[in-house]
């Protein structure tokens, strides 16, 4: 005779017609009172009872039970949908050419559930010979990201993507920076180009600020240090004729119109050179504070005719113009490569690396040592200071 078995154990018959034992058990009830009801299949017997214990171990885990047949394309395809909020278009699109050319295509049809480190490992390494390491960072990253958003849907019980290792990928394109001979003969380029490029390429070299930092830099962010009122005040209320200025790095040209991270918002005293650039910038344009006080954001110092932000497009052009100028090969650089001059002329002059960090917004000493590790070399002293004493800076007559 047959033993039933016990409440709350599940079921087990045969289905005649697909020719496999039928696994279900009851793991809870919809608000309307209609029970819900989980099925597994098997070959034999013994596959259908190992398929139904795995679901009332979940249960009894409190996780919730996930289809079989949820794929890794299903996880990838609704993270990029529902975890891409507040991105820019063209980091969406980013995210989502490589997630179909890169993640999709290769492991898309993989149920998540049976995703393996050995399959991640393996998909890495393959990809390892045709990408770059930053690529191999970014696929990864989706794929890790897609993992986790689906464990807090409770589509899978962990995450094997953490735990495997992104390996080195194909030699890309390396990041340089300017000597100080190279640096000094772009400066003097500088000077000879627009107003808007000059200050451009001055703050950019001299505060080691993001392309898209400077992009969404205001007026009203340009202050100087007012002492009858003992307090920074913005230029467009302050004017030209103090000794001390700095600039609040605290915008960007991004999609929130934030920093890349909250580390990266800092004030930044402005050396003389700088205030320089500024100054005639602010004069070429016919500025006064009437023309500059719009509100919290003000007016941008670098932009088009038109007072829109200045694409990278743009600033790539003109700032190549400039670098052809001081005799060097125009197409071998890029502007973010002056952030990476502002670290390596530090460096030279004797700064810490604790204080470099600081001065270009990062969250610590890693991430600068990281990034900028052909750059960094063991010496010492302050921002604005090191770079009067490498450039001058006394006011031009």
């Amino acid at each position: 005779m047959t033993t039933r078995r016990s409440r709350g154990d599940g079921g087990l018959h045969w289905d005649e017609q697909r020719e496999r034992w039928i696994a279900s058990v009851t793991v809870g009830y919809t608000p309307a009172g209609k029970r819900i009801v989980k099925k597994a299949s098997g070959k034999t017997k013994t596959e259908a009872k190992a398929k139904l214990k795995e679901i009332i171990r979940d249960y009894k885990d409190g996780l919730a039970i996930a289809s079989g047949g949820y794929t890794v394309a299903d996880a990838v395809k609704y993270w990029l949908e529902h975890g891409l909020k507040g991105r820019g278009s063209k980091t969406v699109g980013l995210y989502t050419e490589f997630a179909e050319n890169h993640v999709i295509s290769a492991l898309g049809a993989r149920k998540l559930r049976d995703l393996s480190v050995e399959d991640v490992d393996r998909w890495l390494a393959g990809k390892a010979p045709e990408l770059s390491t930053r690529t191999l960072k970014m696929i990864h990253g989706i794929l890790n990201r897609s993992v986790k958003n689906a464990m807090v849907r409770d589509k899978v019980k962990r995450n094997v993507v953490d735990l495997c290792e992104v390996p080195e990928g194909r030699q890309g394109r390396k990041s340089k920076a300017l000597t100080l001979a190279q640096a000094t003969a772009v400066m003097a380029a500088a000077e000879q180009a627009n107003a808007r490029m000059r200050g451009y390429v001055v703050l950019s070299l001299l505060t080691g600020a993001r392309t898209e930092e400077l992009r969404g830099l205001s007026w009203t962010h340009v202050v100087a240090f007012v002492d009858e009122r003992k307090a920074w005040v913005p230029v467009t209320e302050a004017g030209w004729e103090h000794t001390e200025y700095a600039v609040y790095v605290w915008r960007s040209v991004r999609q929130s119109g934030d920093t890349k991270t909250v580390k990266s918002r800092r004030t930044l005293k402005l050396p003389q050179r700088c205030v320089e650039a500024l100054r005639k910038l602010w004069e070429n344009d016919g500025l006064t504070s009437e023309t500059t006080d719009h509100g919290e954001t003000g007016r941008l110092v670098f932009c088009t005719k038109n007072g829109t932000a200045l694409s990278a497009g743009n600033v790539r052009r003109d700032f190549r113009k400039i670098l052809k100028e001081a005799g060097l090969i125009d197409t071998e650089w890029t502007p973010r490569e002056m952030r990476h001059s502002f670290v390596s002329l530090l460096s030279d002059s004797g700064v810490p690396i604790e204080h470099i960090s600081r001065l270009v917004g990062h969250a610590n000493t890693v991430v600068t040592e990281t990034v900028y590790r052909l750059q960094i070399r063991p010496v010492m002293q302050e921002g604005a200071t090191a770079m009067d004493g490498l450039f001058g800076g006394g006011r031009e007559a």
